[in-house]
């Protein structure tokens, strides 16, 4: 397993192992002892799946305070653009954000440390999106902002008109102007 720093510290690019031949592929998506001997310590307790069409953008989400999350995610099959943005109050990469490529052939995950706002792009028909949690969904802590937030900036490879949101989505506020940020040197390090 290869497992690549990002520009925003904590977040990481995984690159399982993958033996494939005439049958098939096989890969280990996840082992706890890896990640530790990695520096990673964090204990998953929810998985979760979606299934999206080309033109789907699910984000910027995160959950608050003691709700907050640390995610791993991949795509089964499809293809994705996985953005992260860095929402720990203090920090030298507040407001920044990073983008993979993550696909059902690539075999990429990311690892997604709590303080980050999480979405993605689905650029194929009949993605599944999967994602382990470190905590379990609580829907008052449910926060998020725009997905095309001008300060923030993310180039969508999804052009604007074909874009499909859900109502909740649609109707972000900014992130200036998002409630229950985390502060820099109070997020539980979900990384270390």
């Amino acid at each position: 397993m290869n497992i690549i720093d990002t520009p925003l510290a904590g977040v990481k690019i995984i690159e399982p192992q993958v033996w494939a031949d005439g049958r098939g592929y096989f890969f280990e998506s996840f082992r706890a002892s890896v990640w530790r001997d990695n520096g990673i310590a964090v204990n998953f307790i929810q998985d979760n799946e979606s299934l999206s069409q080309y033109g789907v953008v699910r984000g910027m989400h995160f959950q608050s305070g003691a709700h907050a999350q640390a995610k791993l995610v991949r795509v089964i099959c499809g293809k994705v653009w996985d953005v992260v943005v860095d929402i720990r109050r203090g920090s030298p990469t507040f407001g920044q954000f990073f983008g993979a490529e993550l696909s059902g052939r690539n075999h990429r995950m990311l690892f997604i440390p709590r303080g980050f706002a999480h979405g993605f792009a689905v650029l194929e028909d009949d993605t599944v999106f999967t994602y382990k949690c470190d905590n379990e969904y609580c829907p008052a802590a449910e926060r998020g902002f725009a997905w095309n937030d001008a300060a923030v900036n993310i180039p969508w490879p999804v052009p604007a008109e074909k874009v499909i949101l859900s109502a909740k989505d649609a109707n972000r506020i900014t992130l200036a102007d998002c409630p229950d940020l985390f502060d820099y040197a109070g997020v539980a390090p979900a990384e270390s």
